[in-house]
């Protein structure tokens, strides 16, 4: 009979044992580790650019107001470029997801002389400045000539156009070649004005907006642009090609191509649904 007992006892001494183990195996389990993000405060100007450099290539970009505009650096694929939409904004933020996975957040505030202009973020294991040129599978030389291809091709879509103002904002063409798209854009200026362009944006937007729209723009950056300008002289039409990576978007999003005008409030806007991107013209190979 003792030794029962001495057995009874053995046994619930071990699955006590074995209780207390998985009780504090469960609540370390529950502990889960957050970190919290520090935003960066940055100020930012309706009259001067701020460039932000980055350790490693910019992939995504978030802005929580239309207030601010941004855009990569031309060339190059670190450096992004932000400056005030109009003057004497709200505070907004921006989120920017780099190529290591590094969320970079931002408190963006107007001035109208910003203290700093140029920030860098780069660390210990970058030279301060450092540039990223764009990678190295897309050819300059290769892009161009396709652009070319692109501008001069007779295969067209059906034009998306949206003309007001005086001004014609037109994509009459998409193409495809080594994982690059190509969209031709036609921008024609029917006044007696010159247009002087701030910005030709591309970013996908969902079809029905919110009240939130801001934050449910994703930025395309064009990796190329072939007769490029700044400004559309009056009577006067310009065709030119951006390079954009492959991409295809759901039903229910569009891909919005903005144009806007510097000093002015002539702005113009096309919605490009994923049927006509899947249907790009496959360019010759060269």
């Amino acid at each position: 009979m003792k030794k029962i007992s001495v057995a009874v006892v053995m046994i619930m001494g071990f699955f006590l044992f074995i209780g207390g183990n998985l009780s504090a195996l469960a609540q370390k389990s529950n502990k889960v580790k957050t970190t919290s993000i520090q935003p960066y405060r940055l100020e930012i100007s309706f009259l001067k650019t701020s460039n932000i450099v980055f350790p490693q290539a910019i992939v995504s970009v978030d802005r929580g107001s239309r207030d601010i505009l941004v855009q990569k650096a031309k060339g190059v694929e670190n450096i992004l470029q932000i400056k005030a939409a109009k003057e004497d904004f709200q505070e907004t933020n921006l989120t920017v997801v780099t190529a290591d996975g590094k969320i970079n957040s931002f408190v963006i505030n107007y001035s109208k002389q910003p203290a700093m202009l140029n920030l860098s973020l780069t660390d210990d294991v970058y030279k301060p400045g450092t540039v990223f040129l764009s990678p190295e599978h897309i050819n300059k030389y290769e892009t161009e000539i396709y652009a070319q291809k692109a501008l001069t091709s007779k295969n067209r879509v059906k034009r998306i156009t949206d003309v007001k103002f005086g001004m014609l904002l037109q994509l009459n063409g998409i193409f495809i070649q080594n994982n690059l798209l190509y969209a031709r854009i036609k921008i024609e200026n029917f006044s007696n004005l010159n247009y002087d362009v701030e910005q030709l944006r591309f970013f996908i937007r969902d079809k029905k907006k919110s009240k939130r729209t801001a934050s449910q723009e994703n930025e395309v950056m064009p990796v190329f642009a072939y007769q490029n300008t700044d400004k559309i002289i009056g009577k006067s039409a310009q065709n030119m090609v951006f390079s954009l990576p492959k991409f295809t978007i759901p039903d229910d999003k569009l891909l919005i191509i903005q144009l806007m005008e510097k000093n002015g409030g002539r702005h113009l806007e096309l919605e490009v649904n994923n049927t006509t991107i899947v249907k790009s013209t496959v360019l010759p190979k060269i």
